[in-house]
């Protein structure tokens, strides 16, 4: 079967989903994301032959069969001595070797026997060997030497002892000292990279090497791109992209032609478009997702679905999904994955900035602790003495407040708002005893609740005057909050049930819109105006107004009510027993 190269793009993404799923349900998801016969009888070669996904050192040595092509011992072009097959796949094989002549270890990598003849694979050989032999940086993958084995094509590259990202996460996320260090090395190598003109377009853990100390090694530029930066990348690699390539670019990077690995690809790889640094910075920020919650940023059960999530969802929350993930970290990953390339991280000095300053923060941080407990113990007696000339200052205030005479409130006169005659108090779930509903004013007018037969939501003028009924689809309409802006009212629809569907209703009127599939048993907005919060069960969570970007504020050991008033600059919450 012909290997095109939109062919081999589209066999490459589907082969590295298929192979995060299980063997019993690879063949159902097959089914649904090959769109043809022949794409399909790809990917099963592909499977056939290589059981493990990612680039070709993104593994820990496996066991395979007797059938390798190189037996321990023996010499490659004079010089390189086999001592193990490290991988194989259906892509190639890489092993282990001696340098005779410089006596250091190596790994050779070789194309596969039925893809040496694939003008296309030959082709990102070279480009791979030609971009990673272009950059000397500490936290990239070193290549010694290009050559032939008897027709076969190698790369002589460094030996690295450790695992890939993807099995230091394994599901779990990472420490955020961890974290920090690992996404600094990450971002160090990735500017590099760009700063000679240099896309790796297929930035995920298993092309990320961590080693034994520590240390990252970026692997796999089998799909990095040259951009042009005013000849330098022509002198860094021997020659412009158009002389040294057997083919020309638009073959390898055809539009349409989706490159990377699904779940980490930018919105930009997914439709198609001329791609640029800031695609890598993407990627990398589904890496430091990866890394903060042990789950993907965007995925699904099939090819369409990761892609509609990478086009249209934001990912969960990190902070949400894991509560330890600093809020700035979550600042930083939010950034990176902005689906408009234009208002994300523009260079990864930009990314790796934040998470030195981050880092730095977080270290002295402990740091500062330390030192105020040395403070403490030297000097003891100081604090003695402070201690209690504070708490001397602090009886005389509280005798002052408690003797001077309280300021009562007079009441300058009573006038009746509203002649209807309705009742003002409304049946909520949870009390045995109606409760007054609250009232709310945007100056000239009172909002609030009534009810007779029906519940309704009304207004009606501060001097008084008819009740107006101001339409909403809601049972049981109860207050939560008026905006900033006094242009929208926060309503919970409580029925009868504890936690409500949470509704937005312009004012002085308009078509009400319920927030997403947020519950809770009461609402606020931020006294910015610009997020809501709301108290569901013993939670207090935040969330944009169309619902977006929910996560957690603080627990408590009791049901928690949520209090926000416009203008105020602090979060009231009525309950007892709070905790972080």
């Amino acid at each position: 079967m012909e290997i095109t190269p939109d062919k081999w793009q589209q066999a490459k993404a589907v082969f590295d989903a298929a192979l995060r799923r299980p063997s019993g349900e690879r063949a159902s998801f097959l089914a649904v994301a090959c769109s043809d016969a022949d794409l399909r009888q790809q990917v099963e070669q592909l499977l056939r032959n290589h059981e493990q996904a990612g680039s070709f050192l993104s593994k820990p040595v496996i066991e395979v069969p007797n059938s390798e092509r190189f037996a321990a011992g023996f010499i490659i072009v004079g010089r390189f001595k086999i001592v193990r097959l490290l991988r194989k796949g259906g892509m190639g094989e890489v092993y282990e070797a001696e340098d005779l002549k410089l006596r250091r270890q190596v790994a050779l990598k070789f194309i596969a026997d039925d893809l040496s003849r694939d003008p296309q694979m030959l082709e990102r050989f070279d480009r791979e060997a030609r971009a990673a032999s272009a950059l000397d940086h500490p936290n990239i993958c070193t290549i010694y030497e290009v050559g032939q084995h008897q027709g076969s094509p190698f790369i002589a590259m460094q030996y690295l002892d450790g695992k890939t990202l993807q099995g230091c996460i394994e599901g779990k996320p990472l420490k955020t000292i961890n974290i920090l260090d690992l996404g600094i090395q990450i971002s160090d190598a990735l500017g590099a990279a760009h700063s000679i003109g240099i896309i790796h377009r297929d930035i995920k853990p298993a092309n990320i090497f961590v080693t034994a100390r520590g240390q990252v090694k970026v692997l796999d530029f089998g799909l990095a791109k040259h951009q042009p930066l005013r000849g330098r990348v022509a002198e860094a690699i021997g020659g412009s992209a158009q002389s040294t390539a057997s083919l020309p670019e638009e073959s390898l990077t055809s539009p349409g032609s989706a490159l990377g690995t699904i779940a980490y690809m930018s919105p930009e790889q997914v439709r198609g478009e001329d791609l640029d640094a800031r695609t890598d910075l993407f990627s990398f920020g589904a890496v430091l997702y990866e890394m903060a919650t042990g789950q993907h940023a965007f995925s699904g059960r099939t090819t369409g679905v990761i892609f509609d999530a990478i086009l249209n969802r934001e990912p969960t929350s990190p902070l949400r999904t894991n509560p330890q993930v600093p809020v700035e970290l979550e600042q930083i990953i939010t950034k990176a994955l902005e689906k408009d390339r234009e208002v994300r991280y523009q260079h990864a000095a930009d990314v790796q900035t934040d998470l030195k300053r981050l880092k730095r923060r977080t270290e002295s941080g402990r740091s500062e602790t330390c030192a105020t407990a040395a403070d403490r113990r030297s000097g003891g007696r100081a604090w003695s003495f402070i201690l209690a000339a504070i708490a001397v200052l602090l009886i005389v205030v509280a005798i002052y407040v408690l003797m001077r005479p309280q300021f009562r409130p007079k009441v300058s006169g009573i006038f009746r708002i509203t002649n209807n005659a309705q009742e003002k108090i409304q049946p909520v779930p949870g009390y045995i005893v109606p409760l007054p509903l609250p009232m709310v004013t945007d100056g000239p007018r009172l909002y609030f609740s009534e009810t007779s037969t029906i519940s309704k939501f009304v207004q009606v003028s501060v001097s008084g005057g008819d009740t107006v009924p101001i339409a909403t689809p809601l049972r049981i309409p109860v207050l939560g909050d008026l905006s900033l802006k006094r242009s929208e009212m926060l309503l919970l629809d409580v029925g009868f049930v504890i936690e409500a569907p949470i509704w937005i209703v312009p004012l002085p009127g308009g078509a009400a819109h319920r927030i997403s599939d947020i519950l809770g048993h009461d609402a606020s907005w931020t006294p910015d105006g610009l997020h809501i919060t709301f108290g569901n069960g013993f939670d207090i969570y935040t969330a944009n107004p169309d619902g977006s970007g929910s996560r957690k504020l603080l627990t408590g050991r009791h049901r928690v009510d949520v209090s926000m008033v416009a203008r105020r600059q602090t979060l009231t919450v009525h309950s007892s027993g709070l905790q972080n």
